[in-house]
């Protein structure tokens, strides 16, 4: 990613987690993010690697779980932000400054590769999916979530069902329009997907 997008997220640390989504402030919607994603993952403790992290929110939930969690995101106020959130809330998780696109992580070293709207945001999605599945072990799970939002961007499910299956035998697809995980109702499509192999 260049710097401009580097520049644009580093603009948007300070008021990121204003939305309930993305701080995960509300113990409600805390509590159904960590549900949904409890039920995506292997039992603990997996090794995950939160590609695009942001201010880490997914990340803590993870470690509180039991997990151990790398993040990784470019933005390097946006990974201030997560480890004064991993200190503040008593778990342990590594954050990375790079690129999802390259993530300078070995093949084969992760059980869990997870995602959260960043697929769709990338110049070249084909090629980042193929480095994303080269970081998981045999039985490692892919976890992505995205969507199709109200703007029109995004990816629709059968784009990204489309893209996993150039790596991927096996997806499973689960509307997320439980209005706990965003704070409020949602009229756009909004999922996640799933691959165990």
């Amino acid at each position: 990613m260049g710097v401009d997008t580097r520049e644009m997220w580093d603009g948007q640390a300070a008021t990121f987690d204003d939305e309930a989504d993305h701080g995960l402030r509300d113990p409600q919607v805390s509590n159904a993010w960590a549900a949904l994603l409890t039920a995506a993952l292997p039992a603990a403790p997996a090794s995950v690697v939160d590609l695009g992290c942001g201010t880490g929110s997914l990340s803590v939930v993870l470690a509180q779980a039991g997990h151990r969690v790398r993040g990784l995101d470019v933005s390097a106020r946006m990974l201030e932000v997560a480890r004064r959130k991993a200190t503040g809330h008593g778990v342990d998780a590594a954050f990375v400054h790079g690129d999802a696109s390259h993530p300078p992580f070995r093949p084969a070293s992760f059980d869990v590769v997870l995602a959260r709207h960043v697929l769709w945001a990338l110049p070249e999605p084909r090629k980042a999916l193929a480095r994303w599945v080269a970081l998981l072990r045999p039985e490692g799970r892919l976890v992505l979530i995205e969507g199709r939002w109200a703007t029109g961007a995004g990816l629709s499910v059968p784009e990204c069902v489309s893209l996993v299956r150039e790596h991927r035998r096996e997806t499973d697809v689960k509307l997320l329009d439980d209005p706990a995980l965003w704070g409020r109702t949602i009229t756009d499509e909004r999922y996640l997907l799933l691959s165990r192999g």
